[in-house]
């Protein structure tokens, strides 16, 4: 492979030699392009979207070096006064070294700092989205990811490789996007694949400077047109020599006919050997204003590594040029540039291997992907491939990545894993307000959102976090509600969104398990299974989550049963693993407190409606807890009240997930109370509608559990005094430990 730096080069023909004719129209025809690219070319370098003066690598100041030698007095000259302006708006123009993690987030918009910490924007004096301005950048744009946004500004600037692990919609791709932005222009290069006259089957590789390769092509296709002119001519005047010689004599004319059919057959075969020497552009960066980006998620091995494509004419003068049936790969589109792949664990382990092989070495030939096509016996020169990889993928990426190409990138780069939440302050309430106007900019049809419209996706980022005084950066999921409330408003034909449409798109946004939850709870109300006012023994509402958001609830029932051999704990309901795990914990409770031979007994225990996923996760421990006790003592438990809550073996209630959501689902399914765990209590943030339907009980400890959920005065009350009398060293431990501050995380 060659690596040219001279655009100006003729092609040559066959026999390797260049005319002097062409020569001189080229090097004519590109000092009048260049003159016209001058103007154009500074503009697109000043462009706000692209860093200016990056750090030269020795390469391309070796490449820089060649291209100052090979200019013309004149072009030397039209440099050196672009270069005079350049050096004059340099400071004018901000660089990756300027960039870092503060960015400001309210320019020219008043903020009242004495209200910015109790204000739900932060301070922002505005009316509407429409105010505030919108960066030009994606990595000014980047939100709560301070530090994969640091990390991304310093991979650019050293040309790393990154990983980024978390959750979808945090913002993987936007800073993958950002990095193309920041990596330097100058260095990008087209690529060019050339008929091989030795071996037709390993074509050459060949590469220059951004903008040249279209130069080349046309100069070659105009080569070509002029040779197959010539050919022409010399072909129509021997036939017409033919056929005119034919007629005077006295041959048959049908002969000279025949002898002229031949000839043109011959010219017509002999011309696609000169069609064959203009070369294929395969990667062409002339128009690209900054470094390329390729997405490359879910690519199968042809488009991410590159393809020949089947000739099903391999011979008789039919057949297709190898090299102009050669298609560069993602790898190979993104040189000098940044090369994404989300859910890197998808790719097979081959593909992955080949992976790692070109970023090692900046290069990889490309070859036909199908054994059973003709393109597999094609194998070009190595084609350049210096990307920036970044890798993404949520935690079970890592699981199923092969090792030596997560090695490969955490040799040579970064790993950073992408946070759900974020700390809610003035600051940030005031950047989730330029997301919103960035949401909108963006779509290009949405009508801006009035300030009250803001102030409840401010609350619903509140809501979605799951957590006190945090807000979410699930901004994918964020943004779809942003955008069915704009469509509300657009439908109607206002210039504004307001709260109004963004609490109608509320419910219009409900996930495919909110809307399944819902029925569900509508269905349960027309059978047996509905809440009662009475109490019932061995029976406990729970709560649970489907998918992310959506609530539920879950009646567990509990029965005891003479034991036909040794007693035992019996659970259906498609138990997952840390499910049966709670039951084994609850049976520790029940079976140091209970006055009942449990070695007689059978404890059969129902998670009801279940269905087909079954149960997963610890939080209905005090559910199962509550239900067999209160089979065991005979003591009814009130039907007007749910609960979750994960149970230690030592009676410990200990905080769950979405709690927020089992709040709500209680309170559609007609419950008048919810117990929860005492640490999960500074992480409800119920919606307004259902805080006068239900009342929230917070509790630490089993005790306080049963006393608020078990019926039967006397009986009760003996139940509780024996069961404090055998956990209450727990109790105390833990008030104790928790006086240090320390809050156990969620299970």
């Amino acid at each position: 492979m060659s690596n040219d730096t001279n655009a100006d080069d003729p092609p040559e023909d066959a026999s390797g030699t260049v005319p002097r004719e062409e020569q001189a129209q080229d090097e004519e025809r590109e000092r009048g392009r260049e003159s016209e690219r001058v103007q154009d070319g500074r503009d697109r370098e000043r462009s706000p979207q692209t860093p200016s003066h990056p750090e030269s690598t020795p390469q391309s100041q070796s490449q820089s070096t060649e291209r100052q030698g090979e200019r013309s007095p004149t072009d030397g000259d039209e440099d050196t006064a672009g270069d005079g302006n350049r050096r004059d708006e340099a400071d004018d123009i901000e660089t990756v070294d300027d960039l870092g993690s503060s960015v400001e987030v309210d320019p020219g918009v008043e903020v009242d700092d004495e209200i910015a910490e109790d204000d739900l924007l932060g301070g922002l004096k505005i009316d509407s989205t429409e105010d505030i301005e919108v960066p030009d950048r994606l990595v000014d744009q980047v939100i709560g990811q301070d530090e994969a946004r640091d990390i991304i500004i310093k991979a650019a600037k050293q040309r790393r490789h990154v990983m980024m692990i978390g959750s979808p919609g945090t913002g993987k791709s936007m800073l993958a996007k950002a990095m193309s932005q920041l990596l330097p222009k100058e260095e990008l290069q087209d690529v060019l694949v050339y008929h091989n006259p030795d071996d037709g089957n390993e074509p050459k590789v060949r590469t220059v400077p951004a903008g040249k390769g279209e130069q080349i092509i046309d100069a070659h296709k105009e080569e070509a047109r002029k040779r197959n002119q010539m050919r022409s001519i010399l072909m129509w005047i021997i036939i017409a020599v033919i056929i005119g010689y034919a007629i005077i004599s006295p041959v048959s004319p049908l002969l000279g006919i025949l002898a002229a059919g031949i000839i043109w057959l011959i010219f017509r075969y002999t011309s696609r050997g000169t069609d064959a020497m203009v070369p294929n552009m395969i990667v062409n960066n002339g128009d690209k204003r900054t470094a390329p980006f390729e997405d490359a998620t879910g690519a199968h091995a042809g488009a991410l590594l590159g393809d020949v494509r089947h000739d099903p004419f391999q011979s008789g003068g039919m057949e297709t040029p190898s090299h102009d049936r050669v298609e560069p790969g993602s790898i190979h589109k993104s040189n000098k540039g940044v090369l994404f792949v989300d859910e890197i664990n998808t790719l097979d382990v081959r593909t992955q291997q080949k992976l790692m092989t070109a970023i090692q070495e900046g290069e990889f030939s490309i070859t036909g992907q199908s054994e059973r096509s003709s393109g597999a016996m094609v194998q070009t020169e190595p084609v350049p491939c210096d990307f920036v990889m970044i890798a993404a993928g949520n935690l079970d990426a890592m699981e199923n990545m092969h090792p030596a190409l997560r090695n490969r990138i955490k040799g040579y780069g970064y790993e950073v894993y992408m946070d759900d939440t974020i700390e809610d302050t003035p600051e940030m309430r005031r950047k989730y307000a330029r997301f919103i106007a960035q949401e909108v900019e963006r779509d290009g049809r949405l009508p801006h959102f009035t300030h009250e419209a803001v102030e409840e996706l401010l609350l619903e980022a509140k809501r979605r976090s799951g957590r006190k005084n945090h807000l979410t950066l699930h901004f994918r999921s964020l943004g779809g509600l942003i955008r069915v409330a704009g469509d509300i408003a657009r439908a109607e034909d206002r210039d504004l969104t307001t709260r109004d449409d963004v609490l109608q798109a509320k419910g219009r946004s409900r996930s495919i398990e909110q809307q399944l939850a819902d029925d569900y709870i509508e269905r349960r109300k027309d059978y047996e299974l509905q809440v009662t006012e009475d109490g019932v023994e061995g029976r406990v509402n729970g709560l649970a989550v489907m998918g992310e958001d959506s609530g539920i609830m879950l009646p567990v029932m509990a029965e005891i049963a003479p034991a036909q051999g040794g007693g035992q704990v019996i659970a259906t309901g498609k138990l997952q693993e840390m499910a049966e795990e709670s039951v084994q914990n609850v049976s520790a409770i029940i079976k140091k407190f209970s006055d009942v031979d449990l070695s007689e007994k059978d404890i059969h225990i129902q998670f009801v409606q279940a269905g087909q996923q079954g149960v997963d996760g610890d939080s209905a421990s005090i559910t199962v807890a509550t239900a067999v006790i209160s089979a065991l003592e005979n003591i009814p438990v009130d039907q007007s009240i749910a609960m979750t809550g994960s149970l230690s073996v030592r009676g410990d209630v200990l905080p769950v997930g979405g709690v927020t959501h089992k709040i709500e689902a209680a309170a559609k399914a007609g419950c008048n109370t919810v117990i929860i765990p005492a640490a999960n209590e500074q992480d409800v943030m119920i919606e307004d509608e259902y805080e006068e339907m239900i009342d929230i009980v917070p509790c630490s400890n089993i005790s306080e559990v049963l006393d608020v959920a078990l019926e039967g005065e006397p009986e009760k009350d003996s139940l509780l005094d024996r069961l404090k009398s055998i956990t209450g060293t727990a109790f105390e431990q833990q008030s104790v430990g928790s006086a240090g501050g320390s809050n156990p995380s969620p299970q």
